[in-house]
C-alpha cells in the first residue's frame, strides 16, 4: 500500500499537521484499519513538538460518516461480534481523548457531511470551519445505538442539553447555515474557499504562543467538569506555566518596544 492508499493521510508542514480521512469511496467511514491509523496519527501529532496546530479533514464528498456499517454487519454476524463493543474502548475513546487532550489548537475542516462518530470527532475540535454544502448528522439512534466518541459531552456544551437531546433522538442532517446558528459551526464558507480559509487560520494559530494556546484549551476543558473554585485554581497553575515561557518573555519585550512579537511555541 502506498502512502496515498492509506485510509488516513498525515502531512506536517510549517508547524501544521493535517490529518485527512482518505476513504472517499466509502464516505470516509471508519473501519478498523482507519480507526487504527487515525489513533496512530493523532497520537503522533499530539506528541510532536514541531506541530503547533492540527487540522482534521476528509477527502471527497464527506468529512466522515462514522462507523463503517458494512464491516459492522460482517463482524456482527461473525464469531467475534464482541469486537463491535470493544472498539469504543480500543479506538473511539482513545482517539477522541487524545484529540481533546493535546495541548495545541485543533481545527475541523468539514468538507462534507459529518455523521455519527464523524460528527463527534468534529465537535471535539476547537473550531469547525464548514463548507456551505456540508452538514452534521447525529445518526446513532437511526441504527439503534447510543452516542459515542464523546458526543454526550461535547454536543450539549455546543448547543445546550435540550437541543442536544433533540438532535440525538431525531437524527437529521443539520445544514451548514443552521449549524452556524446552533453553534455547531464556527464559520461557514463556500466549498471552493474551505482549503484556503483553513490554511490561513491554521497558519495563524501555528505562529501563535503554542504553550499559552494549549493552556487556554486545557483550562476551558477543565472548567467544564469542575466548580468555579477548582477552575480558578487550575487557571493559576496554567498562568504559572505560561509565565515561565520564552514566548511570554518575548511578548512582553515586544510590547515595551512597540514591536510585533514572534512566537516560537515554547
Amino acid at each position: 500500500m502506498s502512502a496515498d492508499d492509506s485510509p488516513v493521510l498525515l502531512e506536517v508542514a510549517d508547524g501544521v499537521a493535517t490529518i485527512t480521512f482518505n476513504r472517499p469511496e466509502a464516505m470516509n467511514s471508519l473501519d478498523v484499519a482507519t480507526k487504527e491509523a487515525l489513533l496512530a496519527a493523532v497520537t503522533q501529532v499530539a506528541d510532536d513538538p514541531e506541530v503547533r496546530c492540527v487540522v482534521l479533514t476528509g477527502t471527497g464528498r464527506a468529512f466522515c460518516v462514522g462507523q463503517d456499517l458494512k464491516e459492522h454487519i460482517e463482524i456482527l454476524h461473525s464469531e467475534s461480534s464482541d469486537a463491535l463493543f470493544r472498539t469504543v474502548d480500543e479506538h473511539y475513546n482513545p482517539i477522541v481523548t487524545t484529540l481533546v487532550g493535546m495541548r495545541k489548537p485543533v481545527i475541523a475542516a468539514v468538507n462534507g457531511v459529518a455523521a455519527g462518530a464523524g460528527a463527534s470527532l468534529a465537535f471535539a475540535c476547537d473550531l469547525r470551519i464548514v463548507a456551505e454544502t456540508a452538514g452534521f448528522n447525529l445518526a446513532f439512534a437511526n441504527v439503534a445505538l447510543s452516542c459515542d466518541t464523546g458526543s454526550s459531552f461535547t454536543l450539549q456544551r455546543l448547543v445546550g442539553r435540550a437541543k442536544a437531546i433533540e438532535l440525538l433522538y431525531f437524527p437529521r442532517t443539520v445544514p451548514a447555515e443552521e449549524a452556524l446558528e446552533l453553534g455547531l459551526a464556527t464559520r461557514v464558507v463556500p466549498s471552493a474557499e474551505l482549503a484556503d480559509e483553513v490554511r490561513t487560520l491554521a497558519a495563524r494559530l501555528a505562529a501563535g504562543p503554542t504553550v499559552a494556546l494549549g493552556a487556554i484549551r486545557q483550562s476551558v476543558e477543565y472548567a467544564a467538569g469542575h466548580d468555579f473554585a477548582a477552575a480558578a485554581a487550575f487557571e493559576s497553575t496554567q498562568m504559572t506555566l505560561t509565565g515561565a515561557t520564552a514566548d511570554h518573555a518575548a511578548a512582553v519585550a515586544a510590547f515595551v518596544a512597540k514591536e510585533k512579537p514572534v512566537f516560537e511555541g515554547r
